[in-house]
């Protein structure tokens, strides 16, 4: 079953027990999914609905930093509570320890020693977690070992 798929159950089933917040968030992604489709001029692979999911759950976060930052507590409760709806469709996140994992073994097989191999480490970590890993953690995470 694809996510699109998955949402449109989950959003009938929203609908009969009157959860407005998840039915907001779920027809939010299936519209982010649909305009996805559109603009591809096809289906989307189960690996592009993730990537529009993550991108999604990206800009939640984000929102509730800036919220928090600006003291305005409702409204980051709000986008919480969204985030939480879309972790829910998107992969198990990795640990940071197997995230570490990942970093140590791809810098051992490009044989990456210092801060100019950087590009050559972030694509293939990035491959290799796709939407289980947030890309600014691994990022701070990759210029540590290199440093």
């Amino acid at each position: 079953m694809s996510i699109l798929e998955k949402l449109t159950e989950d959003m009938k089933a929203a609908m009969k027990s009157g959860d407005k917040e998840k039915l907001s968030t779920i027809r939010l992604l299936r519209g982010r999914l649909k305009d996805a489709a559109i603009a591809k001029q096809g289906e989307l692979s189960e690996d592009e609905e993730i990537q529009v999911l993550t991108s999604a759950a990206k800009k939640r976060r984000e929102s509730i930093k800036a919220y928090t930052e600006a003291g305005r507590m409702d409204l980051a409760e709000k986008e919480q509570r969204e985030l939480e709806v879309i972790q829910t469709y998107l992969p198990q996140a990795l640990s940071a320890e197997e995230v570490e994992k990942i970093v140590d073994q791809v810098i051992e097989e490009v044989g990456a020693q210092t801060m100019k191999d950087m590009g050559k480490v972030m694509p293939v970590v990035m491959a290799k977690v796709k939407g289980r890993a947030d890309g600014k953690q691994v990022n701070e995470l990759v210029r540590k070992k290199l440093s």
